[in-house]
């Protein structure tokens, strides 16, 4: 096997341009064979893979000539010069009786050779039993083969017979087997009658396809939950996946690549990986609003301009390089060059929108600087990209030239003519009025981005290209782009993404990174990528005006690699532009990158630092609206903050937003006399118009892996006032003349709680309001149990028993810096219209005192009724404690506050007692006093004995987690236990014992569980 020594200083022969890309096609399939681990391998059949693609390589020549008679005797005899083809082979084939010879060996006398006989690899087809394959020992290639020999059977067990008796004999049997064989079915029963699920076949290929996925899918998921944990970007859990899988680490497992990852499979792998790459463009190409550009677009395009210009100059010197020490010469020198720049000079848009959208840097100026500069950079590296591969792909320079005009008149033929016929079609079908495409628009949409994805491929450039190119063409107006990606972007990302970067990862493999140029060349490729982005974008965003912290985060961000940087290191691999040690080496590289870019970020942009531009908040004004003043009386609540998640959560939200009207100046009817009015206002509550209430409505979103969610961080100024949540809640805030002003935060579940906190900092709020709707309750379907009766069992459940959300709410109860009221409302919104009545079942402590002062405030409202009960615990009760199985789920630690000491307590006694000196003459409330051993048992009569008058009750109540009088833990299991109610442990540590009780004893009234500000917040 002749190496290549073509130094291509002297022109080639006339006609070596056409058969150019077979040849380096054949290069690059020999380089990787090369590559490749030949751990538990003997001397043998490590060196198969090499003879299988000499000898196919030489025999296509060979043919070419002899038998297409399709090239010139120069160009035939240049080839065998240069090393293109096996002189030594050849000549034999040119001699009787040797023209299927596989390789040289098979003829030598001097080594074993079958015992010194002629090789089975001169034995006439025509005595070969039929279907039977034979292997060369040497070369393990097909006797008497005219086609390409990539295709091989590994089994050396019949790896070759030699003897003219075997053949006779294997005749014989051959014979009697076809006389004596019955007419038989294929194997129906698969594993069940012996069969491997892992072993390849080409007719049914999706039983080792499905092991594959489910495997790259589990391993996925499994890192990006702990990578998740660091703030790292998924795509840093698919590549590292697919290097775990691949020949690094699992791949020198005996028989896992060869089972499970064999080659026969992998071109079905890479398919599925490429369908969900021209996918996941063209979700990318929907991410990107030109709209963006336009904000801060002076920095912006200078940082875009410098973050290209630095980084291409740079990357391209350091081709030089590489090209010299990892390159066999056979790649185009300026070919390489020009990949190697875009490599390093590329920046990852997708990556960069949710490093930003995690990090809460979105209304930032830093997010909108990177954001402008990062499409710019990102629309640029494509074309350049594309450049590229058309200059790779085309045979000569004016084919190049042809590649590169039927691309630009195909982008824009797409932007224009087609872009305005789907704007039309979208705005005809009702879908771009909806903001959400009907099943006709899915379908154009699909059709135009697949067959996007074909014309670009057949012209010569990348399929990618395609997918991007559709996505540009989707309009961003009313939601309909966030919409299209909900529609497609979970399959994308959950199934065909992981394959193809895991593909990457299968792909790398470190083994070959073993000596110390190598790793010399990764860390200057990875200073090179690093700081011409960091330094060019940073410094120019300092001249720009920035601060230095500023200027820092922008070059950290700028410098991310992630999706993108691994989509053009596939290409040039796929190219033949890269083998397989520098694909390694700018693997590693882009995952050192990636890995990089949060923790500098927060370095340089700590929260303390940040500038937020407050477009997220837009107050909306009634006509009841007054300048907020400081209100007279320290315990009068004029500013709440109303947390909406869910749409289910409005009518609980209307329900107690009612409740905060606050009394105009009104006809005498609304209060029964002037006594009473001024005896309301002598006991703190002032009805007077200057102490109106004003209410903020935060709308929570969830960020998640999912792009729809990153769109939504992107355009949070078109939702907040385009979201049907806050719509209707602003709709109802006019209907009821309340001030209303929206806000909405897009963070991750876990951080809603401080998402809350914040919200209420910014917004002054003297309450923040959480809503628990029904919306969790479910009844078990199916036929019941008798014996439920029996053991005092139910199968319905109501909100409180969620987990999850009681795990949030008290978070929420813990960060909170002001005092937190959760609703939760049990069927007070869906009731009959008429007065409310509120019913305080007073214990002490300081979260009795803000609901017994908050229910004088809330009973100023002509229309709300009130009772307050102190019930103070009388010796003598006694209680056994119930069951284990009282507590039917563990749910996550309880919050935790600071002791308390007797000095505390003893103020906090105090406390309440002036409260209710200086409350309990007011004339819209009754006040009493009892005394109870049970007083837990004592509350829920009470409340049973309301209920059943007046529907519409309302329990206020304190949490009493901290410094309450006493515990009820005692009681409150003993009450479960006879009531045979199936509690969680999270209900008591959400509502407290007293609204644990209640929902223990199945009383349906709506709570309104109160804590006052922890002081530590």
């Amino acid at each position: 096997m002749p190496k290549i020594k073509t130094t291509r200083t002297k022109r080639p022969p006339e006609g070596f341009e056409e058969i150019e890309a077979i040849l380096d096609d054949y290069a690059k399939k020999m380089r990787d064979a090369e590559n490749e681990s030949h751990e538990g391998k003997r001397k043998a059949e490590s060196l198969w893979p090499i003879m299988r693609i000499s000898h196919t390589r030489s025999r296509y020549i060979y043919e070419l000539y002899y038998k297409r008679e399709a090239i010139s005797r120069e160009l035939y005899d240049w080839l065998l010069k240069e090393g293109y083809a096996d002189a030594n082979l050849v000549a034999k084939w040119k001699k009787s009786g040797y023209e299927k010879l596989c390789c040289l060996r098979c003829i030598q006398t001097k080594d074993m050779n079958y015992q010194g006989s002629t090789c089975v690899c001169r034995v006439p087809k025509a005595q070969l039993r039929a279907g039977t394959i034979v292997e060369c020992v040497h070369c393990a290639n097909f006797p008497a083969s005219k086609v390409p020999t990539l295709l091989w059977r590994s089994d050396r067990n019949v790896a070759w017979r030699g003897s003219v008796m075997g053949l006779l004999a294997e005749q014989v049997v051959h014979v009697a087997r076809s006389l004596t064989a019955r007419a038989a079915a294929p194997q129906q029963a698969g594993v069940l009658s012996g069969a491997n699920p892992a072993a390849w076949d080409a007719a049914d290929p999706i039983k080792l396809w499905v092991i594959q996925v489910i495997i790259i899918t589990g391993m996925t998921q499994i890192l990006a939950l702990i990578f998740g944990r660091i703030r790292q970007p998924r795509v840093i859990a698919e590549v590292i996946g697919g290097v775990i899988l691949g020949p690094s680490i699992m791949g020198r497992i005996p028989g896992f690549s060869k089972t499970i990852f064999n080659t026969n499979s992998m071109p079905l792998l890479t398919l599925t990986g490429n369908i969900g790459l021209v996918f996941f463009l063209f979700l990318i190409g929907l991410e990107i609003d030109v709209r963006l550009v336009k904000k801060n677009a002076r920095v912006s395009a200078a940082v875009s301009l410098a973050g290209l210009l630095v980084p291409l100059g740079l990357g391209a010197a350091l081709g030089v390089g590489v090209y010299r020490e990892f390159t066999n010469h056979t790649v185009n020198f300026g070919y390489f060059i020009l990949f190697v720049a875009v490599a390093v000079g590329i920046t990852a848009f997708p990556v960069l929108c949710r490093i930003l959208t995690e990090l809460k840097l979105l209304d930032t100026p830093v997010g909108a600087i990177v954001l402008a500069a990062g499409v710019g950079n990102d629309v640029v590296g494509w074309i350049l990209l594309a450049l590229t591969v058309a200059l790779v792909n085309a045979s000569t320079g004016l084919t190049a030239l042809y590649v590169l005009l039927a691309s630009a008149g195909f982008v824009l033929f797409l932007l224009f003519p087609i872009k305005w016929a789907y704007l039309a079609l979208a705005k005809r079908t009702g879908s771009l009025e909806q903001g959400s495409p009907t099943t006709t628009m899915m379908t154009i949409t699909l059709i135009m981005t697949l067959f996007s994805a074909f014309f670009t491929d057949i012209i010569g450039v990348h399929a990618i290209f395609g997918g991007f190119l559709a996505g540009l063409v989707i309009p961003h107006e009313n939601g309909y782009a966030i919409s299209m990606v909900e529609k497609m972007e979970d399959f994308v990302a959950i199934l065909f993404l992981p394959i193809y970067f895991t593909l990457s990862g299968l792909r790398t493999n470190l083994g070959l990174l073993n000596d110390g140029i190598t790793w010399g060349y990764i860390v200057i490729i990875c200073c090179v990528a690093f700081f011409s982005k960091f330094i060019a974008c940073g410094l120019t965003a300092y001249a720009a005006g920035m601060s230095w912290r500023e200027s820092g985060a922008i070059g950290s961000l700028m410098s991310c690699k992630g999706l993108v940087e691994l989509i053009v290191l596939n290409v040039g691999y796929t190219a033949g532009i890269l083998d397989q040690r520098t694909f390694s080496m700018f693997v590693l590289h882009a995952i050192i990158l990636t890995v990089m870019t949060t923790p500098l970020t927060i370095f340089f942009y700590p929260e303390h630092a940040q500038t937020h531009e407050g477009s997220y908040r837009t107050p909306v004004k009634t006509d009841a609206e007054s300048p907020r003043s400081a209100p007279a009386d320290e315990q009068l609540k004029t500013r709440f903050s109303i947390v909406l998640e869910k749409i289910e959560q409005l009518p609980a939200a209307m329900a107690i937003s009612q409740l905060l009207q606050p009394v105009a100046h009104s006809p005498p009817s609304y209060v029964s006399s002037v006594a009473e009015e001024k005896a309301v206002e002598a006991h703190g509550i002032s009805p007077i118009p200057g102490a109106n209430v004003s209410i903020d409505a935060l709308r929570l979103i969830e960020l998640t892996n999912r792009t729809s969610a990153v769109l939504r961080s992107q355009e949070s100024d078109h939702l907040l006032h385009n979201d049907p949540i806050l719509s209707i809640f602003r709709t109802f805030g006019t209907l009821n003349r309340l001030s209303v002003s929206a806000a909405l935060s897009v963070v991750n579940y876990d951080e809603f709680p401080d998402a809350i906190a914040q919200h209420a900092r910014n917004a002054d709020s003297q309450m923040v309001i959480l809503p628990w709707a029904r919306g969790a309750t479910y009844e078990e379907d199916g036929a019941k149990n008798p014996f439920d009766g029996v053991f005092n069992r139910s199968g319905s459940q109501d909100q409180t028993s969620s987990v999850v959300y009681s795990e949030f709410i008290r978070k929420a109860f813990l960060h909170s810096p002001t005092d937190v009221a959760l609703f939760v409302d049990r069927g007070l919104s869906s009731g009959a219209p008429g007065d409310h009545f509120l019913l305080l079942p007073f214990l002490g402590g300081p979260d009795d005192r803000l609901a017994l002062s908050f229910l004088v405030q809330l009973c100023a409202n002509s229309n709300v009724q009130g009772k307050v009960v102190w019930i103070s615990k009388m010796e003598g009760g006694s209680f056994v404690a119930g069951g284990e199985a009282t507590h039917a789920t563990m749910a996550a630690a309880d919050t935790v506050y600071g002791p308390h000491t007797t000095q505390t307590r003893i103020v906090s006694d105090t406390a309440d007692n002036v409260l209710w000196e200086r409350f309990s003459a007011s004339p819209r409330l009754i006040f009493s006093k009892e005394s109870s051993p049970r007083p837990l048992a004592r509350i829920a009569e009470l409340v049973q004995a309301e209920i059943a008058v007046r529907s519409n009750a309302i329990v206020l109540l304190g949490r009493s987690r901290r410094m309450a009088v006493e515990s009820h833990a005692a009681e409150l299991q003993a009450l479960t236990s006879s009531k045979g109610a199936v509690v969680g442990s999270s209900v008591a540590k959400t509502l407290g014992d007293v609204g644990a009780a209640l929902v223990a004893s199945g009383t349906s009234a709506s709570l309104l569980v109160l804590q006052a500000a922890v002081a530590s917040n």
